[in-house]
């Protein structure tokens, strides 16, 4: 590692609060980078106010929120290492193909435009938001029930109610409509500049269990780098599922990306 400090940009998800990172930012302080944690357009300060003001997100789309992370980024000394989960695991791909970071690795990543995988698992995990096309306009939250199902199906039920009980928020259902519509539309936000052979190194991480970004559209995520000729590598946790960056296995998944830097970091 350099002597200076390598900034690192944490995204969050969807239903996730930009704090949930707090953690791998002091794992990643010790490894001598400085980390960052963006919050989203209109995102509150904390986990209780975003329940209290769930208006304050309604609306924001793909477009905003990684325009505001570029702006962070743009102020930041040098280029970052980008880590993103889920909606932010599909942010970070945006940026790095754009050029903007030196390395990347997107978590059980939202799904770029291309990727046409079909799952039932997700499907029963995002229907209750799509099938109401107002959702678009609103900041919506899950249950407990959804959130057992669609992030902490892989841990017991205890943690799942407390990993819900802390972090579960409202969050804007319009980045969920985006991607899930990407491949009807020509021009749509959820496209990623995949054949740019320029850009740096790239990480793919998927949890076997993870219902809501399963597996499967990971894979087939990765495979729509094949004609780019820059690093891009793709692992898979056999016992995760999609909470893996905030339930009680997180270490394992945080050492796993710091690995992968080690050995790729420009």
């Amino acid at each position: 590692m350099p002597n200076t400090r390598i900034p690192v940009v944490l995204v969050h998800g969807l239903w996730l609060h930009a704090t949930s990172w707090q953690p791998w930012a002091e794992r990643f302080a010790d490894e001598g980078y400085e980390p960052v944690m963006p919050a989203w357009p209109g995102e509150p300060d904390t986990v209780e106010e975003a329940r209290a003001h769930p208006e304050a997100q309604a609306g924001v789309g793909v477009e905003a929120i990684s325009a505001a992370c570029a702006a962070v980024i743009g102020k930041l000394p040098e280029s970052p290492v980008l880590v993103g989960h889920s909606m932010g695991g599909f942010v970070v791909q945006h940026l790095l193909g754009q050029g903007i970071g030196r390395a990347a690795v997107a978590i059980s990543p939202g799904q770029i435009k291309g990727v046409k995988a079909l799952s039932a698992t997700q499907g029963k995990a995002v229907f209750p938001i799509l099938r109401n096309r107002r959702n678009a306009e609103r900041a919506v939250s899950l249950t407990p029930e959804q959130f057992r199902f669609g992030f902490a199906n892989a841990v017991s039920e205890e943690e799942s109610a407390a990993l819900h009980d802390k972090w579960s928020m409202p969050s804007p259902a319009r980045p969920l409509f985006e991607l899930a519509l990407a491949n009807l539309h020509r021009d749509s936000p959820g496209k990623v500049a995949t054949g740019n052979e320029e850009r740096g190194p790239l990480l793919l991480l998927s949890g076997k269990l993870d219902h809501t970004i399963p597996d499967v559209l990971t894979r087939s995520t990765h495979k729509q780098y094949r004609r780019s000729a820059a690093v891009t590598e793709y692992q898979r946790f056999d016992d995760r599922g999609h909470s893996l960056i905030v339930d009680s296995g997180w270490p394992a998944v945080a050492d796993t990306a710091l690995a992968w830097l080690r050995r790729n970091l420009p």
